[in-house]
């Protein structure tokens, strides 16, 4: 009967932590289904895309280890991004970097369009020629989290911010400038892309 309960998808992700706790192996594995596709793209984001997969599993295992030591101050999957991202940082000995050097606005925003087209009319075209993810794989694994955490998995901004340890300031100054440096991005690729077409060798 605690199976099938753990079947459920009407259980909440609380309930799940609470009984991969407690060794329900069944509810472990719904909890890794419901999202290991949002620990991936994180894990992407945050380290070589080549071994996102380990990350992947190691985040997962640490969830398993540490079930009991959630506390329902963050929502779950807060707590398993917030993880994951940390898995990425040790497996790959990297140390975080919030001091990153910061681009003008006004120079990004050239950059990304402003004042011509639209960026966000950009995204939408270049998402159709396939060129949004070559655009998100050219930005620093910095903007890719935060593109990643807001854009994609549709954490709120104070969700996100926790994940990155840092504050709701720094987070919306990040994501702003993320944003603008992916529309530039796409500008370059849908140049590139239309001299190809235009003189280039297929």
């Amino acid at each position: 009967m605690h199976d099938r309960q753990a079947d459920d998808s009407s259980i909440t992700d609380q309930a799940l932590i609470a009984r991969t706790a407690e060794g329900d192996r069944r509810a472990f594995e719904q909890l890794v289904e419901r999202h290991a596709a949002a620990v991936l793209r994180l894990a992407t984001a945050a380290s070589d895309p080549s071994t996102a997969e380990d990350v992947m599993q190691q985040t997962f295992l640490s969830v398993y280890q540490q079930a009991a030591s959630f506390r329902a101050e963050a929502s779950v999957r807060t707590w398993l991004l917030t993880i994951a991202r940390n898995t990425a940082f040790r497996l790959h000995g990297k140390t975080r970097q919030e001091d990153l050097v910061e681009e003008p606005l006004t120079q990004l925003g050239v950059q990304a369009g402003w004042g011509s087209d639209d960026p966000e009319a950009i995204a939408i075209a270049a998402e159709r020629k396939g060129a949004l993810r070559r655009a998100m794989a050219s930005l620093s694994a910095e903007d890719q989290e935060v593109l990643t955490l807001r854009d994609l998995e549709g954490l709120r901004g104070s969700e996100a911010a926790e994940v990155l340890g840092i504050s709701l300031r720094a987070l919306k100054s990040r994501l702003h400038r993320a944003r603008l440096r992916l529309a530039a991005s796409l500008r370059r690729l849908g140049t590139d892309d239309e001299q190809a077409s235009i003189g280039g060798q297929p």
